[in-house]
């Protein structure tokens, strides 16, 4: 596949005897909302997770422990519902290496509010493909696919379309589900609402726009910067487009939440006239970070 020979170039490795999981996966459970006597299964539970999320082979591709994608999920628990049932959200944020640069472009950057699972300490994680045992195993199954799907994405056109199509089994599979987050009347944006935007055509100028920004925009910098910005900028009209047609859109949001800082960076070596240019449309697409895309031109 694409992604794996890209990496590869990117890396210059070739620890030939080792191989790995697909992610690198940071976790951090923190209940400081809990009463105390719950923190042994919370500390059980962030192992669990780091486990589950390590281990599990979830893709038929072979990846070098280099190759292997940075992510990181944050749990908040806030609330015990049960002596086993739990409530509170899941941040997810993922990155991917910038061709010949030590820096990581962000991929995704998102909150679920909607997170409420059962959990006994010592309690194994299972999962199955088409089934849902638990909505714990489910959700985390569900954001090691939007993971993994938007690292591919960001190497080749529609290179996650396997991984958005197990995210969206999952949703189908967890309709009969108590827990929120999963059917498209509960909110505009959630799990189901994020999948199904994801594989929808009237959005296929999201989908390459998250391809041509990696690939044509951020892992050119280093040889061609202005090449890069305006590779960047064209992807910025197609965003634009978008935005007209759908204002508000889910996709727009996730895009700019883990871009917005990188953009500002991306522009700060502009010319006048393009900074100026930048600073008008970012404002206009994305006005909930106008302050920090005025930064462009004061250079703060």
């Amino acid at each position: 596949m694409k992604r794996r020979i890209i990496i590869g170039l990117m890396l210059c490795a070739s620890f030939l005897g080792l191989r790995a999981q697909e992610l690198n996966c940071n976790v951090k459970v923190v209940a400081s909302q809990l009463p105390a006597e719950n923190q042994k299964i919370m500390d059980d539970l962030q192992t669990n997770i780091f486990n589950f999320m390590n281990t599990k082979k979830w893709t038929g591709d072979v990846f070098q422990p280099q190759e292997r994608i940075e992510c990181t999920l944050l749990i908040n628990v806030t609330k015990l519902l049960a002596s086993d049932r739990f409530s509170g959200s899941i941040t997810i944020l993922a990155s991917r290496p910038v061709y010949n640069s030590s820096y990581n472009s962000t991929t995704f950057n998102y909150v679920d509010k909607d997170f409420e699972f059962q959990y006994a300490q010592f309690q194994p994680l299972d999962y199955q493909e088409n089934a849902s045992l638990s909505n714990l195993t489910s959700v985390l199954a569900y954001y090691a696919n939007i993971i993994i799907g938007m690292d591919y994405e960001s190497f080749s056109p529609k290179g996650g379309q396997p991984f958005f199509q197990k995210a969206l089994s999952i949703v189908n599979v967890c309709q009969n589900n108590s827990e929120e987050g999963w059917k498209s009347f509960q909110s505009a944006h959630n799990r189901y609402w994020l999948i199904t935007n994801l594989l929808d055509s009237k959005y296929d100028n999201y989908r390459t726009v998250y391809y041509k920004y990696h690939r044509e925009g951020m892992d050119n910098f280093y040889d061609k910067p202005d090449d890069a910005r305006k590779a960047v900028t064209t992807c910025l009209g197609l965003i634009n487009q978008l935005h007209d047609n759908y204002p508000n859109s889910m996709l727009e949001i996730i895009f700019f939440t883990a871009k917005s800082d990188e953009l500002v960076k991306v522009y700060g070596g502009a010319p006048p006239q393009e900074k100026t240019a930048a600073v008008n449309l970012l404002q206009k697409i994305d006005p909930n970070n106008s302050q920090k895309y005025s930064g462009i031109l004061t250079g703060k």
